[in-house]
């Protein structure tokens, strides 16, 4: 990071106050005091006005020992002194207790071995024991021993580091105190460690008071139901800086601070992966241009992106621990959010499925109820069938994102190659329709929609509508559109609730010579005579649909008044058979008994 004037957490976040003038001392000193039930940060600054007045290096030694399981979910086995002749054990620091090396588990062989460093030891039954030096000016002043059934995170490194720190200090203070040598060289040496233990605690002291800060406030947001603008809040309020969450698109969702840019530029997508790429190959934040990056990545996945505006590279260590532990808290917010969206989108699809298929109209009220949506108004049942996009999640964001116009969010579901949807809003005409060309980049697709419905139970009905509108539509000559079951006309008495059997039969007394001709002989009379109706009886019309010659067509025909014995000029008979062909094409599949 460039070179800048020192830079601490923002003045809106006021400083807290710490007791630094415990009562009764002497008795404190005598018998140590209680442990904290949970030692935090700001436990630990008052723990070290006790340490550092304490005269005697044992009890120092028991103190941070009496306290270590304060920290977490861990346990002192041993502390040591350092003498003349060797380590020297501590006595533990609960009356009654079995002494480490009375219970084998740590004996100064073991932290011998380590040669004055900081090591792992073994002790029976703890996936974890390390050996913490304490130090001074001097040297090695003695360890603490610490175990635990898991090695700890950060936060537990960060306050071990800590208590470790301050006991080494307290240590180093003790020299001070002792009877001096008339050495003036050794009296001055002396002042020089006191000198530098007490610049290290107050360098502690403070970086402990600005971290604590910046838990305490990240806590506070996420005590009040966290959300992206109270993280942004908080992180300006912290560091001073303008801060930002884009998405991993780099859309804008939320800003605090001043100099919000109006309109709020657009990256391309290769230069936002390019800079997603080059923060996501760093441990922690990183700068890119006049701002500081970090990444909301749970799992390895990008959720989103947390930035502070720092154009003048002004941040210090203490904005990185800001940016860096507000982003933790965004990425466990995003999570939360995803996590809510899947089980809603879940509950939503499971309920137009059971409506489709027809529930019990109570529970169907409040499970719509559960999940946003007013099953009391009037809807519409639309099927949307797009071949070739059946399967793709596109044609899932594409259908939703043509009916996002609607008044309230629709219940989408997917059947088979088709999509379901139940909507409060009827599509106007050809405008979902419109959108989907649009968005797919096609417009071979087809949309059917039911009449309206008033109430659950009518779900049902209102979907088998819907397919039926959408079979005419592709089976029609005009195969891509929407249409409306209402406007089906002569179709809606040959929809859902009528008899499959009497169509066939109907079917067969009109069609059955055509249709068993044509299985005997390999030939097409049926699809000929229908595609001589759809066509108007116009004759060139349905050559050149058959892409037959004219010719070709009028002996088909006669063909067809030969074989089924019909009088194709009678009014009737022609109405008949049109019907026929058209129960026979939509209805049955092109198929007859």
């Amino acid at each position: 990071m460039a070179s800048h004037p020192s830079r601490t957490l923002s003045p809106h976040v006021s400083d807290q106050k710490v007791n630094r003038h415990p009562s009764n001392t002497a008795s404190t000193e005598r018998h140590g005091p209680r442990p904290l039930a949970a030692l935090d940060p700001h436990g630990l600054l008052v723990l070290s006005h006790v340490l550092l007045n304490c005269a005697e290096q044992s009890e120092i030694v028991r103190l941070a020992m009496r306290h270590v399981s304060a920290l977490g979910p861990y346990h002192a086995e041993a502390g040591y002194l350092a003498k003349d002749d060797g380590l020297s054990r501590v006595p533990g620091h609960e009356v009654g207790a079995p002494t480490v090396d009375d219970t084998g588990m740590v004996d100064n062989t073991g932290v011998k071995e380590l040669g004055e460093a900081d090591g792992s030891v073994s002790v029976p039954e703890r996936s974890w024991t390390w050996a913490f030096g304490l130090r001074g000016t001097g040297g090695l002043l003695g360890y603490l021993v610490v175990s635990s059934h898991s090695e700890p995170d950060e936060q537990g490194h960060f306050l071990l580091s800590t208590l470790v720190g301050l006991t080494s200090a307290a240590l180093s203070l003790t020299v001070t105190r002792a009877p001096q040598h008339d050495d003036g060289g050794e009296r001055s040496r002396l002042r020089t460690e006191r000198d530098t233990a007490l610049r290290q605690l107050d360098t502690v002291r403070s970086e402990l008071h600005l971290q604590n800060t910046v838990h305490e406030t990240l806590a506070r947001v996420a005590a009040r139901g966290g959300g992206e603008d109270a993280i942004t809040q908080a992180l300006y309020e912290l560091t001073g800086l303008s801060a930002l969450i884009e998405d991993r698109f780099g859309n804008l969702r939320s800003w605090a601070g001043p100099d919000r840019p109006d309109p709020y530029p657009v990256r391309s997508s290769t230069s936002q992966e390019e800079m997603l790429g080059q923060v996501a190959r760093e441990a922690g934040p990183v700068r890119v241009k006049g701002r500081l990056i970090a990444l909301a990545r749970p799992r390895g996945e990008v959720l989103g992106v947390l930035a502070v505006e720092d154009p003048e590279a002004t941040a210090d260590e203490h904005t990185m621990f800001a940016l860096d532990h507000a982003q933790r808290s965004l990425a466990q917010e995003l999570v939360h959010m995803r996590e809510l969206t899947e089980v809603e989108l879940r509950l939503r699809r499971q309920l137009i499925d059971d409506l489709l298929e027809g529930t019990d109209e109570t529970s169907a009220y409040a499970r719509a109820e559960a999940v946003g949506h007013d099953l009391q108004r009037t809807h519409y049942v639309v099927v949307v069938h797009w071949p070739g996009h059946a399967a793709t999640s596109s044609f899932t964001r594409a259908v939703e994102q043509a009916t996002a116009t609607t008044a309230t969010r629709p219940l989408i579901t997917r059947r088979g190659d088709r999509m379901v949807l139940l909507t409060e809003a009827r599509p106007d005409d050809d405008a979902v329709y419109a959108a989907l060309a649009r968005e797919l980049g096609t417009p071979d697709g087809a949309i059917g929609v039911s009449t309206r419905c008033d109430s659950p139970d009518g779900i049902p009905r209102c979907y088998q509508e819907a397919l039926r509108a959408l079979e005419v539509r592709q089976n029609s000559r005009q195969r891509s559109g929407t249409t409306f079951f209402e406007d089906l006309g002569l179709y809606r008495i040959l929809g859902p609730g009528n008899d499959l059997r009497e169509l066939e039969d109907f079917v067969r007394e009109w069609l059955g010579q055509l249709i068993d001709y044509d299985a005997g002989h390999d030939t097409e009379l049926v699809e000929t005579l229908s595609c001589y109706f759809d066509c108007g009886g116009n004759y060139d019309d349905a050559a050149a649909t058959l892409t037959v010659h004219r010719s070709t067509l009028r002996y088909r025909l006669q063909r067809i008044r030969e074989i089924s014995d019909r009088d194709l000029a009678d009014v009737d008979t022609r109405l008949n058979l049109q019907v026929a062909t058209r129960v026979w094409k939509i209805i049955l599949g092109g198929r007859g008994r």
